[in-house]
């Protein structure tokens, strides 16, 4: 399997490092913005072709597929010129920033029959699965999910404390997260959305807090609290409220109601999210099937985050 990989930021580092514990995968060609700093991330990882132009690395016949890592507004265009050219795409979460251009993708996808995957990453973590393969074997149900997304950006820099080119949304990009993985693990519709945001930053343009609630049709119940101004510890906690016990995901670790540590450690064959999402995007491809997290699968959750969006707008 030979990838291309666009976007050589934060998170297209963490799925270089997935991708090379993957027998059989090797990343050709390496996409960036500024081509030094590229050159240098493709040098580490030896990868032999750098270029500036996606268009120029989807005509290279050493690659069937692509990770498209790049900014969020770059994601639906791309993904579909990648699928026009015969590629695989896998597309880091969100996978568009409207719901418009989600139908689009999933479209095109349908056209053309390739494998298009979202980024969708709980759908793989450790933690995340547990609680889903239980969930399948009846042994629990979910009667709420309360969610708390907390990170601190007044400013437009990204994990590695560089500045951004491109601007993070609490909404399109951490709230398709917990919504996508609400009706994941209910397996059930939402059927009522509700949103409120605080005020939008003067510089950054955006909603800097937000509350979200959403309910399914089969009256399970999801509570999300996000904000870029929380100045303390940062990142995504999943507290699970079921019918037999509690359950607090943070990433790949799962703890119980009391905080005693669950160990996951044989769920899957890593503990790495990134990687495993990785593998089954590659396993999709070679089995010739319809990967977990799908954009088939995802298309409700952008559905849902349109019509919130829709909502803002009229509140403001």
């Amino acid at each position: 399997m030979r990838i291309a990989l666009a976007g050589a930021g934060a998170f297209g580092i963490k799925h270089l490092d997935g991708l090379a514990t993957i027998d059989g995968v090797e990343v050709t060609s390496l996409v960036g913005r500024r081509l030094e700093p590229t050159r240098q991330v493709a040098e580490k990882y030896g990868i032999g072709h750098v270029t500036t132009d996606l268009a120029e690395a989807l005509a290279r016949d050493d690659v069937d597929a692509v990770i498209l890592c790049t900014p969020t507004q770059m994601h639906a265009e791309q993904a579909i010129a990648a699928m026009r050219a015969g590629k695989h795409v896998q597309v880091e979460i969100p996978v568009a920033d409207s719901w418009k251009d989600a139908e689009a993708i999933d479209k095109v996808q349908r056209e053309t029959g390739v494998v298009c995957m979202g980024g969708h990453t709980r759908r793989f973590n450790p933690s995340h699965q547990w609680v889903h393969k239980r969930i399948e074997a009846g042994e629990l149900s979910i009667q709420q999910m309360d969610v708390q997304t907390y990170f601190f950006r007044r400013t437009n820099m990204n994990a590695l404390g560089q500045p951004r080119s491109w601007t993070d949304h609490l909404l399109w990009h951490h709230a398709a997260h917990t919504v996508d993985l609400f009706g994941y693990q209910t397996g059930e519709q939402v059927k009522v959305a509700h949103a409120v945001q605080g005020p939008i930053h003067p510089e950054l343009g955006i909603a800097m807090d937000m509350s979200i609630q959403l309910l399914t049709t089969g009256g399970k119940v999801c509570t999300l609290s996000l904000s870029f101004n929380n100045d303390g510890p940062l990142g995504s906690v999943f507290r699970y409220i079921c019918d037999n016990g509690t359950y607090l995901a943070r990433y790949d670790d799962l703890f119980d109601g009391y905080e005693k540590p669950i160990d996951v450690s044989n769920v899957d064959v890593s503990m790495n999210g990134i990687e495993l999402q990785d593998r089954e995007f590659v396993a999709a491809i070679t089995e010739g099937r319809e990967p977990n997290s799908s954009i088939a699968q995802v298309l409700s959750c952008y559905r849902v985050l349109g019509d919130l969006e829709r909502q803002l707008a009229e509140q403001a």
